[in-house]
């Protein structure tokens, strides 16, 4: 199962919109405090639509808690999304058998440095232009996502039409 983690995340829409695509893909939720907003922001309600009592979401006061909640050993295929990462997203081959951790930054100044030091060799990158700085975090987790369901053949999901045409008109 893929996992997302936000690491202290600001702007409830952003989290809003990261929580819809968790819902989706049926992908797990982490957040790590302390947020920029309540959860109980109407735009973080607003922006998740009605998805947010079906999302598996989990909490954190602080990375460490997070890591140790989730017994995160060497073994375990996490990796740390930043514009500084050692590797671009095509490196990400994702096990369906085993859980696998994508951690976010917050979007004033992404994951603390401290951490993403300790764990260079883990660290990913979106290859953009240099003509910006940074995607959109909200972005960022839906790209990465749908590569992990397009990886395991979209297991679970519908693959055919969910909708009957005549229910268009």
């Amino acid at each position: 199962m893929l996992n997302i983690v936000l690491f202290e995340p600001e702007i409830p829409e952003n989290t809003g919109n990261i929580a819809r695509t968790c819902v989706a893909f049926n992908i797990r939720l982490h957040l790590i405090r302390p947020y920029g907003f309540f959860l109980t922001d109407k735009n973080l309600k607003r922006s998740s639509v009605t998805y947010w009592n079906k999302l598996d979401l989990h909490e954190y006061d602080c990375y460490q808690d997070f890591i140790d909640q989730n017994y995160i050993d060497k073994k375990t295929p996490i990796y740390y999304i930043t514009r500084y990462g050692k590797h671009t997203s095509d490196k990400i081959k994702y096990d369906p058998k085993q859980e696998s951790y994508l951690v976010f930054g917050k979007e004033s100044t992404g994951i603390d440095k401290s951490i993403l030091k300790a764990n260079f060799s883990k660290t990913i990158r979106i290859p953009t232009t240099d003509k910006v700085r940074a995607l959109n975090l909200s972005n960022c987790v839906a790209m990465l996502a749908y590569e992990y369901v397009k990886q395991n053949d979209f297991a679970g999901l519908c693959k055919t039409e969910p909708f009957k045409v005549n229910e268009l008109k």
